[in-house]
């Protein structure tokens, strides 16, 4: 089959690769759509320790299943339209057994720990593959997975209303982000980022933009805030200025929740938190839980990423990647199709 293949920083090239068998537990998907992730983005330029060449990634993605592993009890079946969680836990652990799989010791995903769906298919567990409602498209069903990031973020943000909030980067998670803390009942919710298409983005999705050419963010927050600043701000970037800007925008005993993962370590104001009690907190992945509400937002379409999605043959991949590093203007979302001609 054809995949895409990292094969080391800013090397991404298309060949021949092994055809996936499932085994025993598993599924045979063909792809259809595949997302490119901006966790992977990282990986692409040696930045994810997580990830290791040569590797096929890819997590984001829904196809039909193509086979059933022997030995396999599932309800799916040949042909079924399906999307997959490829945060696969344990289910033994303490974390598993309190809901919180998305903290299991030993979970693995998929796209990382192993071959992902930059391919014509992939293998996953069945007890992680969700058939798609028959009102949820592929191309849809590709993004439930960073739906349930956004989703994880709402989660963690609780009850908002009335209250205020701010988003640092307007990826396709800060986009999200957006559309899921006014669901939690933001009164208004702020948003920054460098490029200008993607500011637009966020503003059609209800927040108010602020462009860091003509002002800067913090001091923009506390002047619209009477000085206080907002209940919670999350870094959708994960830069060392966009996490120093998180605490400074936010409100003494406010929240910070870092989703973004830009950068594995950098200088962080701890004094300050200190100071004025604010709670930092990691956002990662998501639960079951919040896996399954995001398939129901897709099914109801109380989340989208507009119409900036661009579907792209997978050949053309490695080209997509360079330019979301460098310059990704008006895209919410790249989706690549294997087996689609260049």
């Amino acid at each position: 089959m054809e995949a895409l293949v990292w094969e080391g920083p800013e090397a991404m090239t298309l060949k021949d690769w092994p055809d996936p068998v499932p085994g025993a537990g598993e599924l045979l998907i063909d792809v259809a759509y595949v997302g490119i992730c901006g966790s992977e983005l990282g990986g692409y330029l040696g930045h994810n320790a997580l990830r290791v060449p040569p590797l096929v990634m890819g997590h984001e993605f829904a196809g039909t299943v193509a086979a059933i592993g022997e030995g396999t009890e599932t309800n799916l079946k040949v042909g079924d339209r399906v999307t997959c969680n490829p945060m696969v836990p344990c289910g033994e652990c303490e974390y598993c057994a309190e809901g919180a799989t998305n903290l299991c010791l030993s979970r693995s995903l998929i796209g990382a720990h192993r071959p992902g769906a930059f391919a014509s298919r992939v293998t996953a567990p069945a007890r992680a593959t969700y058939r798609l409602p028959d009102s949820v498209s592929l191309q849809v069903g590709a993004m439930v997975e960073p739906f349930a990031v956004g989703i994880r973020i709402g989660t963690m943000a609780g009850n908002l209303t009335g209250k205020t909030a701010l988003v640092i980067g307007a990826g396709p998670i800060g986009l999200l982000a957006v559309q899921v803390l006014k669901h939690c009942g933001a009164e208004k919710v702020f948003c920054v980022d460098l490029d200008a298409d993607r500011r637009e983005m966020a503003r059609s999705f209800g927040a108010e933009v602020i462009v860091p050419e003509e002002n800067d963010t913090v001091d923009y927050i506390r002047s619209a805030t009477d000085g206080r600043g907002v209940a919670v701000t999350v870094d959708a970037v994960g830069s060392a200025q966009t996490r120093a800007q998180s605490v400074a925008a936010t409100r003494s005993g406010g929240d910070v929740l870092l989703s973004g993962l830009h950068a594995e370590a950098s200088d962080f104001p701890a004094s300050e938190v200190i100071r004025r009690e604010i709670v930092v907190r990691g956002t990662f992945c998501y639960s079951a839980k919040d896996f399954a509400d995001a398939l129901a937002a897709a099914a109801d379409g109380s989340l989208s990423l507009g119409s900036w999605i661009v579907e792209a043959p997978l050949g053309e991949g490695g080209a997509w990647f360079d330019r979301l590093v460098k310059n990704p203007g008006n895209v919410s979302k790249v989706l690549l199709m294997p087996g689609q001609a260049a």
